[in-house]
């Protein structure tokens, strides 16, 4: 399995994050193309804070793909999931040190799709101290 993580923008349109999260996690879950081979769980980046019951709040998507999940299928559910939205959030896809943003406007384009698929088909980069990759690879940040 590999994992993708995806995550709202701060400054994403949508007031709440959480509910973008878990309305894709229902569409992918919906999407007869990927019956099987998408896992989604929303979670927290942050750990509980001590004192406290549980994360403050939930804030990223883990997505597990399985080994026959084509993965223009997954980029196109996505990307048409983000297109449906009254309010499109921004979204940040990534793997290891490899990210992609997704405006609004950029689920529209053909370059941007065509990243994301780059992004669920390469092999992520070890990374380096900072999260950065140890063998100076690029990132492949897109707008």
């Amino acid at each position: 399995m590999t994992d993708v993580f995806v995550q709202v923008t701060p400054d994403g349109q949508d007031a709440d994050g959480e509910e973008a999260l878990r309305s894709l996690r229902r569409w992918l879950h919906e999407d007869e193309t990927l019956t099987g081979e998408v896992r989604a769980e929303v979670a927290a980046t942050e750990p509980p804070v001590a004192g406290h019951m549980g994360a403050s709040g939930f804030d990223i998507l883990q997505l597990a793909l399985g080994s026959g999940l084509s993965t223009a299928a997954l980029a196109v559910s996505v990307l048409q999931w983000q297109l449906a939205r009254h309010r499109p959030p921004a979204l940040v896809l990534s793997r290891g040190a490899l990210k992609v943003e997704v405006t609004p406007e950029g689920a529209r384009d053909a370059e941007t799709l065509r990243r994301v698929v780059e992004l669920l088909d390469r092999q992520p980069a070890p990374t380096g101290p900072g999260g950065r990759a140890a063998d100076g690879e690029s990132d492949g940040s897109a707008a």
